[in-house]
């Protein structure tokens, strides 16, 4: 007798809370799973374009908005854990189901009968009495099509469908080199000699990773908790070169692993795409849909930026090229000297060093302190579950519960780094929130970093950078976690990008006040709560090196403009456009076989292209609104609840600047940043 096994991916999920049944789910089921979704989601659309009744706002705009739900939520698992727990063979299906997807989503926006019913409806709107919300899942449909070539010619949706599908292909791609590339390189010492000036924990740390591969001595990587501690301490000038020199060829060796090519492709791609849909290049395209609206306002605000900080950078620079050279007579300060003479000079002004901070800063306290900190803001509450599946041993489970013990969230955190997973913190959903048939479905949120794993003596102890990093990613966890909208596409993070770095943003200005610090940053052996002297120094550190900082951030924003705010037709050579785009920002000399592009994975691989920007346009926001909470008390509840009630709570149902006015009764000042950054 033949029996067909059931796809636990294509059933609804019979586990509590509804999570992801991760250790049911083969690598296996993926493709088949997504081929049956994708004809349940077909057919849905289907069920609008042959609805015999006219065009409805309910018949027709809200019934999309629900389709492919179990698409969608197959799509959340497969690609989180193609970023966080990947494999060849998991890479291999990506490569198979991105160009399926992007095909399924052209199919919806190139359906003419589909589009003849959303545009119906999206000109006679005011017929209609639509709430806000409802306006503006009109208005995104409606964009989600225009901006998507449903106005195109059929000959003109061939060549866009053929673009969406190159474009899906080549990201993956950049992602596995830049992974491939960061895994491949390792610094193998044995000669204790070598390693003067690293602390005891890295030390540790590289042994361990050492031995579990079967080697003696010391084993140093690219992931940030080896890289980073080896780039600020390393005594051995000669190494700590070779390692930043791997470092910034990611991708730039004329190997099997090159990603030169693929940035010129994506790059002339997105030109071409936004051409074809009638715009001057792919940042006009993009920027319509953000607060900045236009390239050129994205050029000013950065050049006004540039202006302001690169005095102090200069003034920056030489003060620590000074100090290097009464040091240690070093005549040319390179970029692998950064680190580890920025610490020299910040423990010379501050008496203040990383090492020193971190046994304050054991993670458990460290989320321990998350925790606290949005309970006193919003009244949440967090308990481990230990009954709901995971992708990963290392990985945390959470329930979040309201004041009344209402669920507001599962929470998942993955803290560690790995082989299959990709560098840096980010955050992330499995299932988002929204209201149907009455029933507010809460949401599945993530967040996955890359911090010091604990060794055989000690705990994981973070860089004060580190705890700077969980709360921003945190922040962005409360943004969807605190969601109440009633459509999934306006949900908490599905914000103007933007503005979605504000919730994250602000977050990490707790990090630096005593009232917060005294609540989780405790010594991991003598839980000593940590010292006033030391929580002055780090708020008195907190600007050093800001106009360095400013300027590194906005060279990236400069980058991204030059590949995406203009036409990159001719564009042959990814480095010598990089050093054009950095000309007015570098301080420090080039490094010939170097070059960011080939691994700038928010722009080529994530969703920053036209939009790395919004780091510092957030910052302005961000420093803004902190303003006045401190006004009235950093756990002032009055505050904290407007937050929650016009920024955290709103998803995208509205503007974002009309949101931001609500909570804070004007438009943001740049001023506040200036002052904190130390720039006035």
């Amino acid at each position: 007798m033949h029996t067909t096994t059931i796809n636990v991916l294509n059933t609804a999920f019979d586990s509590q809370f509804d999570t992801a049944p991760f250790s049911k789910i083969k690598p296996d089921d993926f493709i088949p799973a997504f081929k049956n979704a994708i004809e349940s989601a077909k057919a849905e659309i289907d069920t609008i374009t042959n609805n015999p009744e006219p065009p409805t706002f309910e018949n027709t705009i809200e019934v999309l908005e629900f389709s492919g739900e179990q698409l969608d939520r197959i799509s959340s698992i497969f690609f989180n854990l193609n970023s966080a727990e990947t494999n060849d063979k998991i890479q291999k299906i990506a490569q198979e189901v991105s160009p399926m997807l992007s095909e399924f989503s052209n199919d919806i926006t190139l359906n003419e009968a589909l589009f003849k019913r959303v545009k119906a409806v999206y000109d006679s709107r005011s017929n209609y009495d639509l709430s806000v919300e409802q306006q503006t899942l009109l208005d995104k449909k409606y964009k989600s099509f225009s901006r998507n070539g449903a106005n195109l010619s059929e000959e003109n949706k061939l060549k866009l469908r053929a673009i969406d599908k190159q474009l899906s292909q080549l990201k993956l791609k950049f992602g596995e080199n830049v992974l491939a590339e960061t895994n491949n390189y390792e610094l193998h010492l044995t000669d204790i000699n070598l390693l003067a000036g690293l602390p005891e924990g890295t030390l540790e740390a590289a042994k361990q990773l050492a031995e579990s591969k079967n080697k003696n001595g010391w084993l140093f990587t690219l992931e940030y908790p080896s890289y980073i501690p080896f780039m600020t301490y390393a005594d051995n000038r000669q190494l700590r070169k070779e390692l930043a020199i791997a470092a910034g060829k990611k991708g730039f060796q004329n190997n099997e692993l090159d990603n030169q090519n693929h940035v010129l492709s994506i790059a002339k791609l997105r030109h071409e795409r936004a051409q074809l849909l009638g715009y001057k290049t792919h940042a006009h395209f993009v920027l319509e849909e953000r607060m900045a609206k236009t390239p050129e306002n994205v050029y000013t605000f950065l050049n006004d930026l540039l202006s302001k900080a690169k005095p102090a950078a200069v003034r920056e620079f030489e003060n620590l090229q000074h100090f290097a050279k009464n040091l240690d007579n070093i005549d040319q300060l390179q970029k692998w000297d950064s680190a580890y003479y920025s610490e020299k000079l910040k423990q010379q002004l501050f008496k203040l060093d990383d090492e020193q901070l971190k046994p304050y800063f054991k993670l458990e306290n460290v989320i321990e302190g998350v925790f606290a900190v949005s309970q006193k803001l919003y009244g949440l509450h967090f308990e481990v579950i230990d009954t709901i599946d995971k992708y990963h041993p290392d990985v945390l489970t959470y329930t979040v519960t309201d004041t009344d013990g209402q669920l507001v969230a599962i929470f998942y955190a993955d803290f560690f780094p790995r082989a299959g997973k990709r560098n840096g913190a980010w955050m992330t959903s499995f299932k988002p929130q929204y209201i149907k048939n009455g029933i507010n479905e809460r949401p599945h949120i993530s967040i996955v970093c890359n911090f010091t794993k604990p060794t055989k003596s000690k705990p994981s102890l973070l860089t004060f950078n580190e705890v700077t990093t969980l709360f921003h990613e945190f922040g962005h966890a409360l943004h969807g976690m605190l969601a109440n909208t009633r459509y999934p596409s306006l949900s908490g993070t599905s914000v103007f990008w933007d503005f979605v770095e504000l919730p994250s943003q602000i977050f990490e200005n707790w990090c630096y006040e005593q009232d917060a610090l005294k609540l989780f940053a405790r010594h991991y052996e003598t839980n000593e709560v940590i010292p006033m002297d030391l929580i002055e120094k780090i708020k008195a550190s907190a600007a050093f090196q800001e106009g360095m900082q400013t300027l590194r951030q906005l060279s990236f924003g400069i980058l991204d403009m030059y590949w995406h705010g203009q036409n990159p037709m001719d564009i042959t050579d990814v480095k010598a456009l990089e050093n054009e785009a950095f000309k007015d920002t570098n301080l420090f000399p080039d490094v010939a076989e170097n070059c960011m592009s080939t691994s700038f994975s928010h722009i080529f691989q994530g969703g920053y292209s036209s939009g790395y920007y919004s780091y510092k346009w957030a910052e302005v926001l961000d420093a803004d609104a902190f303003e006045y909470f401190k006004e009235a008390g950093i756990f002032n509840k009055d505050v904290a609840e407007k937050f929650k009630a016009h920024i955290l709570s709103q998803g995208g149902i509205e503007d974002p600047m009309v949101l931001y006015k609500r909570f804070r009764g004007h438009e943001p000042k740049p001023e506040a940043l200036l002052k904190r950054a130390g720039l006035l």
